[in-house]
């Protein structure tokens, strides 16, 4: 089992965090991922449990499912289908000013795993660089 933790420290209110990295349809703007959309809202909160959001980057998709959605505690996630090669993934992300974001999964290639850790790595690194730019009203590099 491969597992991942990125952490970053964000200068803004909690709840301003929190409802910017919720709202899945403004990752377009900021996390460097690609293009998001909803394919199916959640219950209670459209980005909440069940909300089902596909990532779309170079003719690559990733559909991921909220699974646990604790305003403004703590929300996971899985992937469903698409993507890298990998399965068993659970995704976390702990609110707050210090964002906790990790997840754990399997390679579905054996022995890749490292690969695939650093790739997902970098990227939510990128994406937390680019919450906390866009919550300090600063345009992408």
């Amino acid at each position: 089992m491969v597992s991942i933790e990125v952490e970053r420290t964000i200068a803004a209110p909690r709840d301003r965090v929190w409802a910017r990295y919720t709202d899945h349809l403004s990752w377009t703007e900021w996390a460097r991922m690609g293009r998001v959309s909803l394919e199916r809202e959640g219950v209670g909160e459209r980005n909440g449990s069940g909300c089902v959001r596909v990532i779309s980057n170079r003719g690559v998709s990733v559909v991921e499912e909220v699974l646990d959605f604790e305003t403004p505690e703590r929300m996971t996630y899985t992937v469903r289908r698409g993507g890298i090669p990998i399965k068993d993934h659970l995704g976390e992300c702990d609110g707050g000013t210090l964002v906790t974001w990790r997840c754990r999964f399997r390679s579905r290639i054996p022995g890749l795993g490292w690969v695939w850790k650093l790739l997902v790595s970098a990227m939510f690194a990128t994406a937390l660089a680019g919450l906390e730019r866009d919550l300090a009203g600063q345009r992408p590099a």
